[in-house]
């Protein structure tokens, strides 16, 4: 992996992702990508904070699995992972990430050693009595030793034998600086000289509590490795645990870095697709430090680059195998979101001149032995730079021509830059093969660093000579040699150069004026979705109108003659429904087998009978409805299979609006009240009238019942004393 990072010039930006890294670790993101993915996305809706560093304890879980003592730092090392898991165990994390720390459950007796230590990684008061003594002691001891110097500085005695009035700190030791002949007033031991010949000498008084310090100390750390002891046994009941926290601070570790990184810059994650699409948009490689962003579609099996030299044929190479090997490890990086890359179990760079002396190999038979391996790999990208390099260009031409058509079958995409116009042209016909021509721009005499696809790019090798100093004469006359026919193939290259650019930018200006005719189509549409709204409101305004005057009508109609009444509001009601508004409709001429809309139902239209249709919509219903009410719609929905229900219904021949039930038993008075409804319901009746008598009223009372139970009955009432009464209903639909 480091050489094919090297080869594509990631180092820096490799390095630069490491370092956000709590401990030194490989890139690789081991487990399933997809979930890497979800949860990274869902972790970047956090503000959390970096972990601390952390050293790697593989050598410390090693050494409790085989029952040995940890020192005090390796063991705090543990509780940093767990104090930061028991940080993050307060979030109100969803999703994956409430799944993944929901997992996590931390053992008690790790728990209470946590407690242990505060921030610094020094043992806290009251954990051991002991331990809280000695450190007591230690203290009052340095405090004695302080006093005992500055008392013996500011003694008159010793004053003349002193060079300055300070405490050195000489081999770890607390000393005074004297002159010769100190011996006469004080006491001690000389420890070291200064340059000037001076003496370092500690006072007796002051060894003696160094003594007791030394002592005090040796307790301390005795007291530290029983509690290290008792620790690293309580580590050693739970090491299968401290593994696997270890192990998820690691994975963890590896989701904030990418977060981190994402953020510098303000890099996207791209997820390999399983498609066979590749596209980049808008990609910069991290090497360039003002990069031209790079947009270039390479789904097919063979991406060849030609063109000028130094116009950045080698680099668009490093930049297509740098954004499957970012993807392939959930790196990120700057590109935009619509980039398409897929994933490729193995990318191979074949950039280098494999020539060496150590190992007797020539630059072509070098290449030869990298392309060997290729044969045996499977789903593999390879990028090969300067393809022709080593060997006889015609020769060259015709063995790479059989040599990528068979790696083709193996599934393996290559991206290719060279100068061959010959192996160009063999390829160009190959449908599977994709040209892509860097371009010069002849004006300014220089490279654009811009691509263009499906043609063949010159190689400006004159134009370069030149613009690296060398001199003019010599390009002239190489030129000379060179011939007017091929410069003439040059320029007809160049000149279908051109010709696909302008072709391109012709392209683009009608994509544009589609798009604006689109707009204003659909502009236009909205306008008159508008105005039919409009429409509808104002005749549902008549509706409401006709509906409270109809019901001023009924009223006056009861007052006189009821057996005329109904008859009347029958034909007040067909009148009613004849009330059309002319909707603003389009002319849309439609066919047999065109996906239509009708309201809110899409279908297909199976037969066209003058000014109506027959529909079939999504769900397998046929509706007979008018042209005008169409619309054109989209493409068809997934085929679901689905049961088609067929209800068939007889429309009454007659139509009464009356029914006497006289006579009839409750159960066949009801069947007979159930169907005329129906059929008054099928013909349209709003109003009717059901005689059913008086008597024992017990038929009255299964009548009512039933009427109240009806879903199509509005309401009901007793008829006019005229027609009928108590013994008749007046039955609302």
């Amino acid at each position: 992996m480091e050489n094919l990072i090297k080869k594509l010039d990631l180092n820096e930006y490799i390095t630069n992702f490491s370092k956000l890294f709590a401990r030194e670790k490989s890139i690789i993101l081991e487990g399933d990508i997809n979930i890497h993915y979800k949860i990274i996305s869902e972790l970047s809706k956090y503000n959390i904070n970096q972990p601390l560093s952390v050293q790697n304890l593989d050598s410390q879980l090693m050494h409790l699995q085989k029952q040995g003592v940890l020192r005090v730092y390796e063991i705090y090392e543990f509780i940093k992972i767990i104090n930061y898991f028991l940080y993050l165990k307060r979030f109100n994390f969803e999703g994956k990430l409430f799944e993944w720390m929901d997992k996590i459950i931390i053992p008690n007796d790790i728990l209470k050693i946590c407690e242990y230590f505060d921030d610094k990684a020094n043992l806290k008061e009251g954990v051991d009595e002991d331990f809280d003594n000695i450190k007591q002691a230690i203290y009052k001891n340095k405090e004695e030793i302080k006093q005992s110097l500055y008392k013996t500085i500011n003694s008159s005695k010793i004053k003349p034998y002193l060079v300055d009035m300070q405490v050195h700190f000489i081999n770890e030791q607390e000393c005074l600086l004297v002159r010769g002949g100190f011996n006469h007033i004080l006491s001690g031991s000389v420890i070291d000289r200064s340059n000037s010949g001076f003496f370092y000498v500690i006072p007796h008084s002051v060894s003696d509590l160094k003594e007791k310090q030394s002592d005090l100390k040796n307790k301390q750390e005795e007291i530290l490795f029983k509690l290290c002891k008792e620790i690293s046994h309580i580590f050693e009941k739970n090491l299968l645990f401290l593994k696997f926290i270890n192990k998820e601070f690691d994975k963890f570790d590896h989701y904030q870095a990418r977060i981190f990184f994402s953020k510098i810059g303000d890099k996207n994650f791209i997820l390999p697709s399983k498609k066979d699409e590749n596209r980049l948009v808008d990609f910069c490689h991290p090497a360039l430090s003002s990069p031209r962003p790079i947009s270039i579609d390479f789904s097919k099996s063979v991406i060849m680059i030609t063109g000028v030299n130094a116009g950045g044929k080698t680099m668009m190479l490093k930049s297509i195998l740098s954004a499957i090997f970012l993807s392939k490890y959930l790196l990120p990086y700057n590109a935009h979101k619509s980039t398409v890359v897929s994933n490729f179990k193995s990318i191979n760079a074949v950039l280098d001149d494999p020539q060496s002396v150590k190992n007797d190999i020539s630059t072509f038979a070098g290449r030869m032995l990298e392309f060997s391996k290729l044969f045996e790999v499977k789903n593999a990208i390879v990028g090969v730079d300067e393809i022709e390099l080593g060997t006889d260009s015609d020769e060259a031409a015709s063995l790479f021509k059989v040599i990528i058509e068979d790696l083709i079958k193996n599934d393996i995409k290559i991206i290719i830059t060279t100068h061959h116009k010959r192996l160009a042209a063999l390829m160009a016909s190959n449908p599977n093969v994709e040209l892509i021509a860097a371009l010069y721009d002849e004006e300014n005499q220089k490279p654009t660093y811009q691509f263009l696809q499906g043609t063949i790019g010159r190689s400006y090798a004159f134009e370069t000579a030149l613009r690296y100093k060398i001199p003019a004469g010599v390009v002239k006359r190489a030129k000379e040699v060179y011939g007017e026919d091929k410069d003439r193939l040059n320029e007809l290259i160049e000149r279908s150069s051109e010709l696909e650019l302008e072709y391109r930018q012709k392209i683009a200006n009608l994509d544009s004026e589609i798009e604006n005719y689109k707009r204003l189509s659909n502009n236009l549409k909205e306008q008159k979705e508008s105005l039919d709204l409009h429409i509808y409101s104002e005749k549902s305004k008549l509706h409401k109108e006709y509906q409270d005057a109809r019901d001023e009508a009924k009223k006056a109609i009861k007052a006189k003659l009821v057996s005329q009444s109904h008859q009347h509001l029958n034909i007040s009601h067909k009148i009613a429904k004849e009330i059309e508004v002319e909707k603003v409709q389009e002319k849309i001429e439609l066919k047999v087998g065109d996906r239509v809309k009708y309201r809110n139902t899409k279908g297909t239209i199976v037969s066209i009978k003058g000014s109506k249709a027959f529909i079939e919509n999504d769900m397998g219903m046929k509706v007979q409805v008018q042209l005008n009410d169409l619309s054109r719609s989209g493409n068809p929905p997934p085929k679901i299979p689905t049961k088609k229900a067929v209800v068939t219904i007889q429309k009454p021949e007659t139509g009464n609006i009356k029914l006497d039930l006289h006579g009839l038993r409750a159960e066949e008075a009801i069947e007979n009240l159930d169907k005329f409804l129906s059929d008054a319901l099928l013909a349209g009746f709003e109003e009717v009238l059901v005689y059913h008598g008086i008597g024992s009223g017990k038929l009255a009372f299964a009548v009512k019942e039933f009427l109240k139970k009806h879903p199509r009955v509005k309401g009901f009432e007793d008829a006019h004393p005229s027609s009928g009464g108590f013994g008749a209903k007046v039955i609302k639909l």
